[in-house]
């Protein structure tokens, strides 16, 4: 995954002037977790999403989440971190303006971002402040994980700059949830090349299993929709 171009978006933390970098200690961690925990992190080593760190002002912990399926996700508590962030005012669009805006689309298609977080890089000045702990060493983020304060503020921003011609038109976004909407059933395979050619012109990759395409109603953001 190439992820999105930098000089497209990357995540600026843009800490505060008084902000004091804080340490945390590695937390006890059940043996059976802690080898979960190593699987999940070859995983990101693999695709280049993190790398390790010996020295950083900033330490947060690890916080493996269970999944569905038995296995877990890595997360991680950046609550200091994000205390230390001001807030980015880039808005989210308002969701019910975005149902209503499929009313009188008869062909709809839903698609969903692969990790669509991590298509973005944290800017190279702030990613050793993303370091994080674990039994298996320190690490920190090169890719934008979810945990961090503005992450959906960042996305946001990077697909309403890829879209924004298309927004309201044939395309509606909420983060990582895309909604392509056509009047006419017969429109439909021309939209979805259309979105399809801006989505490779700017490495943005789809999670093939959360899409369906060239549906008549879907769920989007809880709510279904239809014409």
């Amino acid at each position: 995954m190439l992820g999105i171009a930098i000089d497209l978006v990357v995540h600026n933390l843009g800490l505060k002037d008084d902000a004091k970098p804080i340490k945390k200690k590695l937390r006890k961690m059940n043996p059976k977790i802690a080898l979960m925990v190593k699987e999940e992190l070859q995983k990101l080593l693999q695709a280049k999403f993190i790398e390790p760190i010996d020295y950083s002002d900033w330490i947060s912990n690890m916080v493996p989440v269970k999944k569905p399926n038995g296995k877990i996700r890595i997360c991680t508590n950046f609550q200091d971190l994000n205390k230390a962030c001001p807030k980015d005012d880039f808005p989210l669009p308002n969701i019910d303006t975005l149902v209503d805006a499929t009313v009188g689309h008869e062909m709809l298609s839903l698609m969903d971002g692969f990790f669509g977080y991590n298509q973005i890089q944290v800017a190279p000045e702030d990613q050793h402040k993303t370091a994080f702990i674990t039994p298996w060493g320190t690490f920190y983020y090169k890719a934008m994980p979810f945990d961090l304060k503005n992450a959906g503020a960042t996305y946001q921003r990077a697909m309403t700059y890829i879209f924004h011609d298309y927004m309201h038109d044939i395309v509606e976004d909420y983060v990582d949830d895309l909604l392509a909407k056509s009047k006419m059933r017969k429109q439909h395979p021309e939209t979805l090349i259309k979105i399809f050619d801006r989505l490779l012109q700017f490495n943005v990759r789809l999670n093939p299993k959360k899409c369906v395409f060239g549906v008549t109603s879907g769920k989007l953001l809880g709510f279904i929709m239809s014409r």
